[in-house]
């Protein structure tokens, strides 16, 4: 009995072979099963497996896939775990389980959005950066952050702080803000090194176990008889579209304690420690009080300014000057403090000159 012959394999177009096929590539498939580029601005990734290691235990898997595919919809990431697109070992997963140190996830291939190429920092910026940490062990790292520079790039800006250290240190797999300071504000900023101890770190804040001391100088005698502001805050936008908060019995609980450090004439030192952590909280809790922050162009009044800056002020005079927390891995306590910059501590000696009657 004569056997039929084997079917011949279709030849595969040049530079095509069987395993880069089954695996897929950087593009989409088109019609008559030709590969087509993706349309501009965007690009496909192919599929990748991520091994997850001790210190990416314990996140979700939507968390986890977000993070690798920045700039893609929540409702897309859903769509593909739904789907079961996503794999954690080979099987089928819900968004809200958790990943364990070991397990090896599939992520399908998908379009992205490509990103724009940023403005690199400069060497110099990256020097001053790296000049300005004051701590540093193998979870975290923590900055005193000069005014004016951002903690992150964005609205604008082509980097900050975050971007200029991960420029700095291209070996460091993960460089994370723990938490954030107000572009004009200078002082200390913690980063993690670690995705486990930003995680402890965080949560060490929502507990607030985590102390933050701020040196602000204000207008006017701060009086001995405030030593706190317990007023709710409400973030709101003007019209230009620029974010501003203000006082509002349908704002969040906000707490500042305040303790007068030093008198001068026409403006007081005081110490303020934010209970809460809403955004620009000793900012408007002391302009609440009667006492804006000298240099503050967003809750000082014009007046105020001009004569602030005769005397030569440039900067907002908010700087957050000490930190006290537990080290995540020992449990160590820690209390760091951080100087005052050249401009900030240039106007406290302008002062103390006029107050004692030598100018």
């Amino acid at each position: 009995m004569s056997r039929k012959p084997a079917a011949r394999k279709k030849p595969l177009p040049r530079g095509k072979s069987r395993h880069s096929e089954m695996a897929g590539d950087n593009r989409t498939a088109g019609p008559v099963g030709k590969r087509v580029d993706p349309p501009p601005g965007q690009v496909q990734k192919g599929v990748q497996l991520v091994a997850v290691d001790e210190d990416m235990a314990g996140q979700r898997v939507d968390n986890f896939i977000l993070a690798r595919l920045r700039g893609v919809p929540r409702s897309v990431v859903y769509r593909i775990v739904r789907k079961g697109e996503v794999r954690v070992n080979k099987g089928r997963v819900k968004p809200d389980t958790r990943l364990q140190a070991g397990d090896v996830v599939r992520i399908p291939p998908i379009v992205q959005q490509s990103k724009p190429e940023r403005v690199a920092p400069g060497d110099r910026v990256q020097s001053v950066m790296e000049a300005a940490v004051v701590f540093e062990d193998d979870d975290m790292l923590v900055v005193n952050k000069p005014s004016g520079i951002a903690v992150h790039g964005g609205s604008g800006l082509s980097f900050g702080l975050i971007e200029v250290l991960r420029s700095s240190r291209p070996q460091a797999k993960f460089l994370e803000l723990v938490h954030r300071l107000d572009r004009d504000t200078s002082g200390l900023v913690m980063v993690a090194k670690k995705r486990s101890a930003l995680r402890v770190l965080q949560d060490e804040l929502r507990q607030k176990r985590i102390r933050k001391h701020y040196h602000a100088l204000v207008a006017g005698t701060w009086p001995n008889s405030v030593g706190r502001v317990n007023e709710p805050l409400l973030r709101y936008e003007m019209p230009n579209g620029e974010r501003r908060v203000k006082v509002s019995a349908e704002g969040k609980e906000s707490l500042t304690l305040f303790r007068c450090l030093q008198q001068f004439l026409g403006y007081s030192l005081v110490e303020a420690s934010p209970v809460t952590g809403r955004t620009h909280q000793i900012r408007v809790h002391s302009a609440w009080a009667g006492h804006p922050i000298a240099g503050d162009d967003k809750y000082m009044d014009e007046a105020s300014l001009k004569a602030f800056r005769a005397i030569g002020g440039q900067r907002l005079m908010l700087h957050a000057r000490a930190l006290e927390f537990t080290l995540p891995k020992s449990g160590e306590a820690m209390k760091l403090e951080a100087p005052y910059d050249e401009a900030f501590a240039k106007v406290l000696d302008e002062l103390e000159q006029r107050s004692k009657g030598t100018h």
